[in-house]
């Protein structure tokens, strides 16, 4: 496998600074803000009071006193909105997408070394640098092969050039594929409000503490925890497909007009092989998902990294 880079145009940063940012970000979010460090980011997700997923993060901090949210850029305005209604009172505020910040990923064996000649200090398992650098650092796997790059381009305006030197010029699609096979469900715009964290299996991937104490929607997410299941889980399927069907699109089940399902996020690579993950029930998996209709393509099951516990 060659170690590639890509701008992720599809991503974004939201930020929010001030010394009450990761207490207001506590009382609104599904992870424990106080496990963050300047070294460490943490994965999360903000629901509705009903416990439906608004949108999923992966928050870093880049500054003193400064943080950022790392989101699908399709979503990142009403996301801002709705964290807008409950910051008024907290010695916090929230800027929406910064033009001078981008997102790039890169992956492969030589991704680390290249992204260690970049930055100031070594790149470790979901690290940080200082923000006066320009350059924040996250690793998002174990193997340490796959990195998010935030970057401040006033401060790093020549990056992207930086690291075609280093690394082959890879896709967008590329990377999302990645985090498909990795299981990391993606609320898009389609799909906002549509989950509770547990369909994402955001439970299995670090997504909620559920030791914390109070967020929005947390009763509702608590007690499925403790006191019931899941009706549906996340899937990884595979298909073939021309391009990468939309978010949202309902599976079914030969025989049946019921929808079983939905389909989160999906990837098509040229020769038309196409990865996905789905929201569907366990009954709907054994009963041959189909895409779009009762009569659609044939999901073919594929295997997650984690172990799921049918609902």
């Amino acid at each position: 496998m060659s170690s590639q880079f890509s701008l992720l145009s599809g991503e974004t940063l939201l930020h929010i600074s001030g010394p009450d940012s990761l207490t207001f970000l506590q009382g609104q979010a599904t992870c424990d803000t106080r496990q963050l460090r300047a070294g460490h980011a943490l994965p999360g997700a903000f629901c509705t009071p009903q416990g439906r997923v608004i949108c999923d993060f992966l928050l870093a901090q880049l500054g003193e006193e400064h943080f950022a949210l790392r989101m699908r850029r399709d979503i990142s305005h009403q996301a801002a909105a709705t964290l807008g209604r409950y910051i008024v009172f907290s010695r916090a505020e929230l800027e929406g997408e910064n033009q001078n910040w981008q997102v790039y990923g890169c992956w492969g064996p030589e991704a680390k070394d290249a992204l260690n000649e970049l930055a100031a200090q070594p790149a470790g398992v979901r690290s940080g640098t200082a923000a006066d650098t320009g350059l924040v650092l996250v690793q998002v796997d174990t193997d340490s092969d796959q990195f998010e790059c935030y970057v401040d381009m006033s401060v790093r305006p020549r990056f992207g050039e930086e690291l075609a030197r280093r690394l082959e010029t890879g896709s967008e699609s590329t990377w999302r594929r990645l985090q498909i096979l990795a299981g990391l469900g993606r609320i898009e715009a389609p799909t906002m409000e549509q989950f509770v964290p547990q369909m994402l299996n955001y439970d299995l991937t670090g997504h909620i503490s559920f030791n914390k104490g109070c967020y929005t929607g947390q009763e509702v997410v608590a007690r499925l925890h403790y006191r019931g299941r899941p009706k549906r889980r996340l899937y990884l399927v595979r298909f073939a497909a021309d391009a990468p069907p939309p978010a949202g699109t309902e599976l079914y089940t030969p025989g049946t007009e019921q929808s079983v399902g939905n389909l989160v996020n999906a990837s098509v690579e040229p020769d038309g092989a196409a990865l996905a993950l789905v929201v569907a029930t366990a009954a709907g998996v054994a009963g041959s998902l189909r895409l779009g209709s009762p009569d659609g393509p044939v999901l073919e099951i594929g295997e997650l990294p984690y172990k799921v516990e049918n609902g």
